[in-house]
């Protein structure tokens, strides 16, 4: 039902297609020697710092950031290289195959999970543990592969964002806007009726439910050692089957079900869906764009049935062939430290990963600013949040995914023979298939 949301960088569906095709291979091997890395020493080298599309809007603030570490450390020079959006997992791929990693890297999770296991990325588990503990729990497992029991990169920044729904429509529908769902069934059970009472006039849910979805509805995405698919479990049939019942009184948006659509949010704003996930940013575009909306905009916790948030992240991670392993790992802490990253947050409408910089009054306390009581709701669930999004998945098992549930939604096929076949898919792609 909500749509992953690009963070500044502008997402990475293909990435884990990109780089897990690409061969990679420890071939080289790291040149770090294993072990922990101390950065309290007087620091010498020259680094090379990749981010991802983030130089034409926040010139000011990395150059800014850059100056203030060379001159607390000035044996110590950053060479700052910013990559668009289009293309960086390709250029990521080139750099992995010649083995010549950027020292400190802007990475997602799908981005930097082939990476690491190809060895190419530094185990901060094993060089800097001690460090880690100032990141939140979820931001640090979106970096950790259990299986390799290693951690590769940093959390950054992070997003995730609260419910939004339209008073008005509530209310027109014979609902209370002071009581929006709470759950996932509640959600299903208020869309049946609003189908009912306005016959499609409008509706309560704008899109399919993503891969994440399934993960907040309490279905298990992945087995224990996050390598095979298992979405297609009893609870998983049972959501499926909410969204047909919710399409067959008018509860769903018919073209949710068509799978080139992808306007779920434009839908919103132009009242035809009365519900939508979204984030912090969000607000702005409503008062300017949908005024009506903005003016009946209700608001409330994401829903999940684990006891956690969905959330999105960007992280750092340190190559493992690194020159300077030392200014390498200090300039990567000092750029996701408490004080940068709500610097950074402050700037941007994103959110910190670090526990300190989460309590700061800007996350904990609302003003009397437009976005404020979003910003506020939206950090309150990063504490114990978690990416539900697993890095293996690609954007040809998105669109598996969205055909097969089109297909059993309308009533062509049953839940379960649609998430077989998704599952099936998924798990061939992903090399695991028997």
């Amino acid at each position: 039902m909500f749509t992953r949301r690009g963070l500044l960088a502008g997402g990475s569906l293909a990435a884990a297609a990109l780089l897990g095709g690409c061969g990679l291979r420890p071939t080289g091997g790291r040149t770090v020697a294993s072990g922990p890395i101390a950065t309290d020493i007087e620091l010498e080298g020259a680094i090379r710092f990749q981010t991802w599309n983030l130089r034409s809007a926040y010139l000011e603030y990395f150059e800014g950031l850059i100056d203030e570490f060379v001159t607390a450390h000035p044996g110590t020079s950053i060479d700052w290289v910013d990559q668009p959006a289009d293309g960086y997992a390709d250029n990521l791929q080139v750099d992995a195959s010649n083995l010549d990693l950027p020292d400190v890297l802007n990475v997602a999770p799908d981005l930097a999970l082939p990476l690491a296991q190809a060895e190419l990325l530094l185990d901060l588990s094993e060089a800097r543990p001690e460090t880690l503990e100032a990141y939140t729990e979820g931001s640090v497992a979106d970096y950790s592969d259990a299986v390799l029991g290693t951690t590769f990169a940093f959390p950054w920044y992070l997003n995730t964002g609260p419910i939004f729904y339209n008073r008005a429509l509530f209310e027109q529908a014979g609902l209370d806007p002071d009581a929006p769902p709470s759950s996932w069934d509640d959600l299903f059970d208020q869309a049946d009726a609003m189908g009912d009472a306005v016959d499609g006039a409008f509706y309560m849910i704008g899109q399919l439910p993503a891969i994440a979805d399934l993960g907040m509805y309490g279905v298990q995405l992945l087995d224990e050692r996050g390598e095979r698919f298992t979405f297609n479990d009893e609870r998983a049939v049972q959501m499926v089957d909410r969204y047909r019942q919710a399409y067959e009184r008018k509860g769903l948006l018919p073209d949710a079900t068509v799978l080139t659509y992808t306007d779920a949010g434009e839908r919103f704003q132009s009242g035809q869906v009365a519900l939508s996930g979204g984030s912090a940013y969000d607000v702005a575009n409503f008062e300017e764009n949908a005024p009506d909306l903005y003016a009946n905009l209700g608001i409330t916790e994401a829903l999940t049935e684990t006891g956690h948030a969905n959330m999105y992240s960007q992280g750092i991670a340190v190559s493992s062939r690194t020159a300077h392993p030392e200014v390498a790992i200090a300039f990567a802490e000092f750029l996701t430290s408490d004080e940068k990253q709500k610097e950074f947050s402050r700037i941007v409408d994103v959110f910190p990963s670090t526990r300190g910089a989460l309590d700061d009054p800007y996350f904990t306390e609302v003003d009397d600013s437009d976005t404020s009581e979003v910003r506020v709701a939206a950090a309150g669930q990063l504490e114990d949040a978690v990416s539900y999004t697993p890095p293996i998945w690609t954007e040809e098992m998105r669109v598996e995914l969205q055909r097969q549930l089109s297909d059993a939604v309308i009533g062509r096929i049953s839940a379960q023979e649609a998430l077989d076949a998704s599952v099936e898919q998924a798990n061939r792609l992903a090399g695991v298939s028997e």
